[in-house]
């Protein structure tokens, strides 16, 4: 037999238990008034004292009332009220098969302890068949019992009723048992599907959570890159053209245009962010201009931004897929972002592009003077933690420090398999080289 220790089913609850009462009276009434029947028709001459009656009849069925806080005690006891009927002439047949049937049905259906609900209903359903074959083979031997019967030959109408009597017991004792087993499994199953259903709802919620935080961390990161690039280039520019307005008008001028096209930049981009978050499905269709492909105008614009920046493509360009394209990209803006922010005056930067066997990794690297970099253990740190969770987010790793011949390296690596999935078109990478 299954075991089904690990789950109990919960109590009926006061409207359980007021039902239960309310069967229980119900049956007593109905036991006695069909009892008063039964007599009245003369089936029964040697019928039991009324003291007989009550005990039999009260002991099979007002114990129903706590059939399912007491399932086996309830069961046990009305099983001698159902012998004490039976074996003492009480004239009732009807409401105590019922009674009984109920009692033994509460056994399967309620009992927590699953080993002991079996034992229960075979040690009764046994002992309630050795008690009728007893009682038949006691009659066949009266002449007094079931007159009119004959009782010669093995296939005698007696035998043949006492087959009926064997079979209808046996039919009626595994009917409770089943119909107790199937309410028990039946409510195990129910109680799986709701405790199921509960998880999946708490794992819906704490999905959405969660990708409402991944969300504002892909928006916050989105922001800096775009922002932050975009406004120390201006913050630059700007500077440069308070520094030069007098003695030099032109070069002042040119840098207030690069000032002005870094902000129709950073709005355009920022237009595009707004317009992806209000309508998701653009995402996907909308044509991106960032990646491997365009550093040569990241390194122009570091170049007109006052920072001396080089770009070296190593190894063979090939597709890479875009979501890695983007993030290579990404790693390279802030990295030059934080050049023009903490390297000083006159630190040159390279950038480096490397195709290898196994991973495709950029670097970039800047030679600012050795006091001023501690300038950058002091930022926020929002640069690096965005450019390690966008590599992360693709399998690739970051690494950022000193150099040891002085200045600040950042350094990003993400695997071929992890960079092979969805290939861009080669010649886009391969624009990257010139």
């Amino acid at each position: 037999m299954e075991d089904h220790a690990e789950w109990s089913r919960p109590s009926p609850g006061r409207s359980g238990l007021r039902a239960d009462i309310a069967l229980a009276l119900v049956l007593a009434l109905a036991s006695v008034t069909t009892a008063l029947l039964y007599q009245r028709t003369g089936m029964y001459p040697g019928a039991a004292e009324p003291w007989v009656w009550a005990v039999g009849l009260g002991l099979t069925t007002l114990p129903l009332a706590l059939r399912r806080l007491y399932p086996v005690p309830v069961a046990i006891v009305v099983s001698i009220g159902f012998f004490v009927c039976g074996q003492f002439g009480v004239p009732e047949v009807l409401i105590i098969n019922i009674a009984l049937f109920c009692a033994l049905y509460t056994v399967g259906a309620w009992e927590r302890r699953r080993a002991l609900a079996l034992w229960v209903r075979l040690g009764i359903g046994v002992a309630m068949m050795v008690w009728i074959t007893v009682v038949l083979i006691v009659s066949s031997s009266s002449d007094d019992a079931f007159e009119g019967i004959s009782r010669s030959g093995i296939f005698s109408a007696y035998a043949t009723f006492a087959v009926i009597q064997i079979i209808t017991n046996l039919l009626y004792f595994s009917g409770a048992y089943f119909f107790g087993e199937r309410s028990w499994r039946s409510a195990r199953q129910q109680a799986l599907l709701e405790a199921q259903g509960r998880e999946l709802d708490l794992e819906r919620q704490t999905s959405a959570a969660q990708a409402i935080a991944l969300d504002r961390l892909a928006i916050a990161r989105e922001l800096h890159d775009v922002v932050a690039h975009h406004v120390s280039v201006m913050g630059i520019q700007a500077a440069a053209a308070r520094r030069s307005i007098e003695r030099d008008p032109a070069r002042a001028v040119a840098a207030l245009g690069v000032v002005e096209e870094s902000a129709g930049t950073a709005v355009d981009e920022l237009r595009r962010l707004v317009g992806t978050l209000r309508d998701p499905a653009k995402e996907g269709s909308a044509p991106t201009t960032i990646g491997v492909a365009h550093l040569t105008e990241l390194v122009a614009e570091a170049q007109s931004s006052g920072t001396p920046t080089t770009l070296i493509v190593a190894g063979a360009p090939r597709p890479i897929p875009m979501l890695v394209d983007v993030a290579l990209y990404r790693v390279v803006q802030e990295a030059l972002t934080n050049v023009r922010k903490h390297a000083g005056r006159g630190a040159t930067a390279e950038v480096r592009l490397r195709f290898g066997a196994d991973a495709v990794e950029v670097e970039v690297a800047d030679d600012g003077v050795r006091q001023e970099l501690t300038q950058r253990s002091r930022g926020s740190g929002l640069g690096l933690q965005g450019m390690r969770e966008r590599i992360g987010a693709v399998g690739g790793t970051v690494h950022a420090g000193r150099r040891e011949r002085g200045g600040f390296i950042v350094r990003a690596c993400v695997p071929n398999e992890l960079a092979a999935a969805h290939p861009r078109a080669a010649a886009a990478a391969a624009a990257a080289a010139s």
